[in-house]
């Protein structure tokens, strides 16, 4: 899902410290029947390490106040534990983003027949779960039946699309699809299968902590789970032989970027994704053999999510004139450091360069203009009082920003976003929530304005769907997983019939262009900057690392399912 990620405690616990105490029709599509990468071997015992001198890779990933033990992957991203989604249990198949392709996973090879209507995988025959049980294509059928009996877990809305599941035997699984929707591959594909023979007495899937997981994945055995710290040993039947190399996983607690940046600094970290000011300096140079770093503008667009549902956010020419106040190149250059650059009209990373539309892209909505922004308000009769605030029909256009606390660039950006906004007279004031209750805001839709991200999947088509679908658009209270602001283009429903049913590239790029135009006309959304795809490791105890030297995948343990692939390939040095 996101950034980096999600909010920890007050408390700032070393890990020396805590250890001691966390397609075209009929074409084949999944790439090599092969378990995926190599990369170099070769790093000591983790610092303050585990037990017995068992090599556990310490992570600073998720940052919440305390652990609240939760290993449910049928829920979303933020409200489980790391690794959940992808490295206790695991998909079918995985979007390996930096090579763009899918990679075989528990399935090892997908088939379209039928018009597109009929999806069939082939799974593994190797495979069991953690508590020796063999893994079958019933247990695929199973997860999915789970999600259509219980629609809150079906959170990429595959039963919109998916008319039935059937296991034909052990190792082949048929989804018949109500209409041809070639992007549902990855929507199948990245699903977590959970085990029948555990699941099926599972009352409620939606409430259920699942605090003793039983899955697939490399690391699947809670050794500890307190509120300052968990870890996680390795999966004693994982189907990858050699691997994962590493023992475990450690998960210590703090509070903000800025204890989680004081451990990496200080060497107690093995692997982040944060946001570390003047890296080269305050990082890199502590170590320069050992501390590495690789941020590709890959992570999503960070955004402003204006709530459609809320006066006057339902505004176009207000929404424009908030975005034409903005001063993207001062957010890059001091929230976030310079690593990255203002986001155009397209919204789109550089993960999606080969789609974008230039006409598109050059929409004037994303270029700071206050002059325009201020024109454009006293169009729209937003008139400015003796307070310089403007209102309109008496109601002053004052609103709150949500962001993360702790996440200190987005903390950032936003402050220069109320002083942007200030100069053209709205009155905006940042609000700042624990991960957990801005989430939850977020969702639910009670937010004025709200900081975001956005979902990385291959394509633009499943981008511009969550942002504009109607069919995505719940009620306000209503959890949902995808278009948090409740926007609808009606006029971009017909683009997404038409990309369903298209495996010819030059048509799908021609509908993306398109979805981009509208995407620019209709502003549902306000894009900051491009997301860098935050990673740091070290080598000083485990190698292995994804680089820009050697892209094998996605370095941040941000992104499901990306960071699987770099679960299975670190190893000891």
């Amino acid at each position: 899902m996101s950034r980096r990620i999600f909010a920890l405690s007050a408390l700032l616990l070393s890990v020396g410290a805590t250890a001691a105490c966390g397609n075209k029709e009929g074409t084949e599509g999944a790439a090599k029947d092969t378990p995926p990468g190599t990369t170099p071997a070769g790093s000591a015992t983790p610092q303050g390490g585990a037990k017995g001198g068992a090599k556990f890779v310490t992570i600073s990933r998720e940052q919440q106040a305390s652990w609240v033990r939760n290993f449910n992957p049928l829920l979303a991203e933020g409200s489980v534990r790391f690794p959940t989604l992808a490295g206790i249990y695991e998909p079918l198949i995985v979007y390996n983003t930096m090579k763009g392709e899918f990679m075989p996973w528990l399935a090892t090879k997908y088939e379209w027949s039928d018009g597109n209507k009929k999806l069939t995988f082939t799974t593994r025959t190797e495979v069991k779960w953690s508590d020796g049980q063999p893994f079958s294509a019933k247990d695929v059928a199973f997860t999915f039946g789970l999600l259509k009996k219980f629609p809150a877990t079906d959170l990429t809305g595959v039963w919109k699309f998916v008319d039935s599941v059937e296991a034909k035997n052990d190792t082949t699984v048929e989804f018949v699809l109500k209409e041809p929707f070639v992007p549902g591959l990855s929507y199948i594909g990245h699903q977590p299968i959970v085990p029948e023979h555990k699941w099926k007495d599972v009352a409620d899937p939606v409430t259920f902590s699942n605090e003793n997981p039983v899955a697939t994945g490399p690391f699947t055995e809670v050794k500890t789970f307190q509120n300052q710290i968990y870890e996680l040993g390795k999966n004693p039947h994982y189907w990858q032989k050699g691997k994962p190399a590493v023992d475990g996983l450690r998960f210590p607690a703090y509070p903000g970027n800025d204890q989680a940046n004081l451990a990496l600094i200080n060497g107690e970290v093995d692997w982040a994704g944060n946001f570390v000011p003047d890296i080269d300096k305050t990082y890199v140079s502590k170590d320069p053999q050992n501390n590495h770093y690789w941020f590709p503008l890959v992570g999503g667009t960070v955004t402003l999510y204006p709530n459609a549902t809320k006066k006057p956010f339902d505004d176009i020419k207000l929404r424009k004139a908030i975005s034409m106040a903005i001063d993207r190149a001062q957010i890059a250059k001091i929230a976030v450091n310079g690593y990255t650059v203002g986001a155009d009209a397209t919204g789109l990373d550089d993960a999606y360069a080969r789609w974008k539309n230039e006409k598109a892209a050059a929409a004037d909505w994303t270029t700071y203009d206050v002059a325009k922004a201020n024109a454009l308000l006293d169009e729209a009769g937003y008139a400015k009082g003796s307070d310089g605030i403007r209102a309109k029909d008496g109601k002053p256009l004052k609103f709150d920003i949500n962001v993360v606390t702790g996440w200190s660039d987005w903390v950032r950006a936003v402050q220069i976003t109320t002083q942007n906004l200030k100069a053209v007279g709205i009155e905006a004031t940042l609000k700042t929530y624990d991960f957990s209750a801005f989430f939850e805001a977020l969702q639910k839709g009670t937010f004025d304005m709200s900081m975001g991200w956005t979902n990385t999947e291959p394509t633009p088509f499943n981008f511009y769907r969550d942002l504009m679908a109607p069919e995505f658009v719940k009620p306000v209270g209503e959890m949902t997983a995808r278009n948090w602001h409740r926007f609808a283009a009606k006029e971009a429903e017909p683009l997404f019939k038409q990309f369903q049913v298209a495996t010819d590239p030059a048509e799908q790029k021609r509908i993306i262009g398109e979805l981009q135009m509208i995407f620019a006309e209709k502003v549902p959304v306000i894009p900051l900057f491009k997301n860098p795809s935050w990673g740091e490791y070290s080598t000083k105890r485990f190698v292995g690392w994804p680089s820009k030297e050697n892209p094998y995948a996605k370095l941040s343990p941000n992104n499901p399912p990306d960071y699987l692939i770099v679960l299975t390939e670190i190893k000891p040095k």
